[in-house]
């Protein structure tokens, strides 16, 4: 489950509402009537719900996880989703949902690395096991993985290629990047508008270098006990107790404690964090859409984030070059977006003839918060992909 904490500091809705409302974009969903079961699955509850055009329609039913024992949570889980059917006045067509881990996903096997699962570690059937119980296709992803294609399908993608249309930029993007900021650092990757789940269902991110040391893994200087530890250390106070909420206050000057310490744990956040994102924008080439619950903190990481993305790297002879070799712009910075869409598209003329075809040099990404919030997001995605499944195999 992704920790949240105030967003006070995000940023507000872009211009032109009207033409791109934040939570009505083009979906191929949007005004499906058929019903999905969902699952926020975390190591101390799972909640339960369904979902109809994109939207919730019954009340969550939150139940104690017991994820300590096997039966007992198979137990709960079974319990969940039938008061959940029980509240319905359909039948539903799927149960899809986000599981934290390593999986085999296609297959719908869990096992691995679980901390918060512990009895899962040596491999469970879950989905099989579902699709048995309640006789309807059961679909189980990474938690990064449906954070992006819910952006993909009705956050960040559609909104930020609807503002180009509406600044009359021929410009338009299909790839996109989700990275999800909160107990750990999550990726989810949509590649021409599709979800690319890897062959091993093990797209991720956590386990890059962290950038200042490289034998710990970036996750360590990426995520809510990063910006703790680093806390504790800038303020001399390890056992300080606070959260990332609190030192969010303390930098905000709204809490006591040792601002500078705090406004430093965040810019080391943005900067390991914006290395590992560099990385990946690199190899993909597509828009950037962070979520979770540290987007709160935005002002703080941002610049340092943004710093490291639009870095330089030297050759051995000393050339230097882009960290990442397209331009990146801050999306929800109104001047840097106006850039953005514009881009420097011209005329040229085709050799030998009169004719002329647009060109435009500038190559150019950007990243945004999400405005959907993560959990929409994965519901939304959790939801798509399993209609999208299910209307393939018709």
């Amino acid at each position: 489950m992704l920790f949240v904490f105030l967003h006070h500091n995000a940023p507000a809705a872009a211009p032109n509402i009207h033409l791109y409302h934040l939570f009505t974009y083009l979906s191929m969903y949007e005004n499906d009537n058929r019903v999905v079961i969902t699952l926020d699955a975390g190591g101390t509850n799972l909640v339960f719900g369904a979902m109809r055009a994109n939207k919730f329609i019954v009340d969550p039913i939150t139940l104690p996880s017991r994820a300590q024992d096997l039966d007992k949570c198979l137990e709960t889980m079974v319990e969940g989703f039938r008061q959940v059917i029980a509240k319905l006045d359909s039948k539903p067509v799927a149960i899809s949902f986000a599981f934290p881990g390593p999986a085999d996903y296609p297959n719908g096997v869990i096992g691995g690395y679980l901390p918060n699962f512990p009895s899962f570690r040596d491999g469970v059937a879950l989905g099989p096991f579902l699709a048995d119980t309640f006789g309807i296709p059961v679909f189980i992803n990474n938690d990064g993985d449906l954070f992006a294609y819910g952006e993909a399908l009705g956050g960040a993608l559609p909104e930020i290629n609807a503002r180009l249309e509406a600044a009359g930029s021929s410009k338009r993007y299909h790839n996109l990047l989700g990275y999800t900021f909160g107990t750990g650092l999550g990726v989810g990757m949509v590649v021409n508008d599709n979800l690319n789940r890897g062959d091993n269902s093990c797209v991720e991110t956590f386990c890059l270098r962290h950038k200042k040391q490289n034998h710990i893994y970036v996750e360590e200087g990426a995520a809510i006990r990063a910006i703790k530890r680093v806390y504790g250390e800038l303020s001399g106070n390890p056992d300080h107790g606070f959260e990332p909420k609190d030192i969010c206050e303390i930098a905000d000057g709204k809490k006591e404690g040792n601002r500078e310490a705090a406004l430093k744990a965040f810019a080391e956040f943005g900067e390991i964090a914006g290395d590992a994102i560099a990385t990946g924008v690199t190899l993909v080439d597509g828009l950037i859409v962070v979520g979770g619950g540290l987007t709160g903190a935005r002002k703080y990481f941002m610049p340092s984030l943004l710093a490291e993305l639009r870095g330089k790297l030297q050759s051995l002879k000393g050339e230097e070059l882009n960290r990442v070799q397209m331009n990146v712009f801050d999306l929800d910075n109104e001047d840097e977006f106006a850039t953005f869409a514009k881009g420097s598209e011209r005329m040229i003329k085709v050799y030998g003839s009169e004719r002329t075809v647009p060109y435009d040099p500038m190559k150019r990404v950007g990243i945004t918060v999400s405005k959907l919030g993560a959990s929409q997001a994965i519901s939304i995605g959790a939801y798509a992909f399993a209609l999208s499944q299910i209307d393939a195999k018709e």
